[in-house]
């Protein structure tokens, strides 16, 4: 990392591999003494990934301290533009995501038409859920996650191995490592996801973009979650429309990374 820098976009970009790592290894250090001094962190995972996203965003701050620009990336995220991409990739990348589990919807929908004795794979039990666990679940996945998991994967590893490997490979790998880090079922969607937000940043050059469709991405999740409007959704005769709209939205995410990475490519060779 180089301090002798003052720009704010270009300070991030010097951050190296190695310096993560080592705020990596502080940052569990210093989660491990917050849990040693307040052991009910630990007894709550959502409590705990908040001290330590908490811990790891505040290094970050620390890297990114003395550096000026930071406004003009707030003014650049408004611009009617960016808004409107911002929202059109949240918007199919949300489609896709859904993808999977109405395909699954609907072929439990046609089991059941077949079979009498079929059982729904939506007959469960209803879960009560402590609203402070949601609570801290929103504050961690909405706040939190979408400003350090920005700031790492395409803030650090995506800029460091670009200039390694070149921009399609970088792409690919840090999308990846960030895809790993989610639910099986949901790491087609992470990695294509992080594809996209590699676009937006290489595009814009402003980390603020991909944390914002990220922060909105990660609020409707939460909104879908909690309120089930995504398991009414999947039901019929409104599975119908939804997977056809969630085709539609897949088609559109494989066309824009398509065209916006050959875009790229070729402006950085």
């Amino acid at each position: 990392m180089d301090k002798s820098v003052t720009d704010f976009n270009v300070r991030l970009r010097t951050i190296q591999i190695r310096d993560l790592i080592v705020g990596i290894i502080i940052t569990v250090i210093l989660s491990g003494i917050a849990v040693a001094i307040f052991p009910e962190i630990y007894e709550s995972n959502e409590l705990f990934f908040i001290v330590f996203f908490l811990i790891g965003a505040i290094l970050f701050i620390w890297a990114l301290r003395g550096t000026r620009g930071l406004d003009r990336n707030i003014e650049n995220l408004f611009e009617d533009s960016n808004k409107k991409e911002i929202l059109y990739v949240f918007l199919i990348n949300l489609l896709f995501a859904s993808l999977f589990m109405l395909l699954i919807s609907t072929a439990d929908i046609i089991s059941g038409f077949n079979d009498p004795n079929w059982i729904s794979m939506w007959d469960i039990e209803t879960i009560n859920v402590d609203a402070g666990v949601i609570i801290l679940e929103a504050i961690g996945s909405i706040i939190f996650a979408p400003i350090v998991e920005e700031l790492v994967f395409r803030g650090v590893l995506f800029n460091r191995l670009k200039i390694r490997t070149g921009i399609i490979p970088a792409m690919l790998i840090s999308s990846f490592l960030f895809a790993i880090g989610h639910d099986f079922g949901g790491m087609t969607s992470a990695f294509l996801f992080g594809i996209c937000m590699c676009i937006l940043y290489l595009k814009t050059d402003n980390i603020l973009i991909p944390m914002s469709v990220h922060f909105i991405n990660n609020l409707v999740a939460t909104i879908l979650e909690t309120t089930q409007i995504d398991i009414f959704l999947a039901q019929f005769p409104l599975v119908i429309p939804s997977l056809i709209i969630s085709i539609i939205g897949s088609v559109l995410l494989i066309i824009y990374i398509i065209k916006e990475a050959k875009k790229l490519k070729n402006e950085y060779i």
